[in-house]
């Protein structure tokens, strides 16, 4: 499962330029699911304004920039000193070995510590840019959710203003017919309650769509309220779904897995970093001391120093030893969690491909039967009703479940848009 990242100048040079093309990712990356004209438009703004995905790419892009550096040496260190120089006169003449010094000074690591910084730190910029990627997709269904949830409480209005009307009619009928000696009370009382129902049924779909507008406005950042329209002719999307290439895909594509992955190699890294530790450092030094003639005009050679300091890993039980051990644990821990998400992953595009499965058969259900069976009982009920047949109940029953009928089919339909847009977060990508 796991792929490490050992001394490879091939995969270095990859991983660099796939970092150098970062920018014009960010900027050319468009909608990351798949979505209609409007609701595009929405998380296009969103992905442009929100705070979090802006903060995370200047994150991506200042990661970027530490590769070069993390794979740099050192800067050098020049210096001055003055060397022998005699107390009683502070003479530069006096002593043959007095000298005024130069030095330049070079720490060098154990042979591929350097390559392994750049390895380290270009993972970090790649497990970066998978949770940007991860956050746009976060975004992006999050938005989708809650437009479409939007859409079906405007149609829960919408069907709520027709069940007003009708129980309005219905009342007035009633009311006519107890009026006349026809009816009975009851049935005026009943539509009255039916009717205050409504009435506070609509303020709470109000409510929630304030709500739900919101919501959409936080995640776009904007800077105060602003009306969102709901989604209108959205067609049923027959969507035919084969979960096992879905399950095979994700496994490609999901970009929390890449950033586990990432987690993994990394540690691999620090690893490979912590056993370099038990070699030594160098420190290459040289100078060159200017010498004054003595005091006799007899002339002196100027002198050329060199030295190689090392440091000397002799503490190893309680410095190297320790971080070795602790980096084999967080590779492991990075490893369980990694093949956690493996395991998980598939049954998650199951269960998700499932849900929009029957989501899909229960929409088709309402539409080719329920539908058509709840308006004739409707219409018969009220036809009956209206010679007597029938109590006034069974009457305003069927012509509310007529409604109904017509608002859970709604309700089937936005469920599999947002299982979709749910789906196509945990694939990294739209259907």
């Amino acid at each position: 499962m796991s792929r490490f990242f050992n001394k490879s100048a091939g995969w270095t040079l990859a991983a660099v330029g796939l970092l150098l093309a970062l920018p014009a990712f960010l900027q050319a990356a468009s909608v990351p699911i798949w979505a209609p004209p409007p609701l595009a438009a929405l998380i296009e703004e969103g992905l442009s304004a929100n705070n979090e995905i802006q903060s995370l790419a200047e994150q991506v892009a200042s990661l970027r920039h530490e590769v070069s550096v993390a794979g740099s040496l050192e800067d050098p260190r020049l210096g001055f000193a003055l060397l022998n120089m005699p107390t009683d006169t502070f003479s530069f003449s006096q002593e043959a070995m007095t000298q005024k010094q130069i030095f330049i000074a070079q720490k060098f690591p154990w042979f591929g510590k350097l390559d392994l910084r750049t390895q380290r730190a270009t993972l970090k910029a790649l497990r970066q840019q998978a949770v940007l990627e991860a956050r746009r997709l976060s975004l992006a269904r999050q938005v989708a959710a809650a437009w479409y949830d939007i859409g079906y409480v405007s149609d829960s209005l919408s069907i709520n203003a027709q069940l007003t009307d009708t129980v309005t009619q219905l009342l007035g009928v009633a009311e006519t017919r107890y009026a006349t000696g026809k009816g009975l009370q009851q049935d005026v009382l009943q539509a009255q309650v039916e009717l205050s129902k409504l009435i506070d049924e609509k303020i709470r779909l109000q409510e929630r769509r304030r709500t739900l507008e919101d919501r959409i406005n936080a995640l776009l950042n904007r800077p105060g309220f602003q009306a969102v329209p709901a989604p209108a002719g959205l067609s049923f999307p027959g969507l035919s779904l084969d979960i096992g290439k879905l399950q095979a895909r994700v496994l490609q594509t999901n970009p929390q897995l890449r950033v586990r992955q990432a987690e993994i190699d990394m540690a691999g890294v620090e690893i490979q970093l912590a056993r370099k530790d038990y070699w030594p450092d160098m420190d290459v030094k040289l100078a060159y001391g200017q010498r004054d003639d003595s005091d006799s005009g007899q002339p002196r050679s100027d002198l050329f120093s060199a030295s190689l300091t090392m440091n000397l890993p002799v503490w190893q039980k309680r410095r190297q030893t320790p971080r070795l051990n602790a980096t084999r644990r967080s590779h492991q821990a990075a490893l369980k969690t990694f093949r956690n998400l493996v395991r998980s992953l598939p049954y998650q595009v199951e269960s998700l491909a499932t849900e929009i499965h029957d989501t899909q058969q229960n929409y088709r259900l309402f539409r080719d039967a329920l539908l058509l069976q709840a308006g004739q009982w409707a219409s018969a009920s009220l036809s009956a009703y209206e010679v007597g047949k029938v109590e006034f109940s069974t009457m305003i029953a069927a012509q509310i479940r007529l409604l109904r009928f017509e608002l859970q089919a709604a309700n089937y339909l936005y469920a599999v848009y947002r299982k979709r847009a749910e789906l196509e977060e945990i694939l990294g990508g739209s259907l």
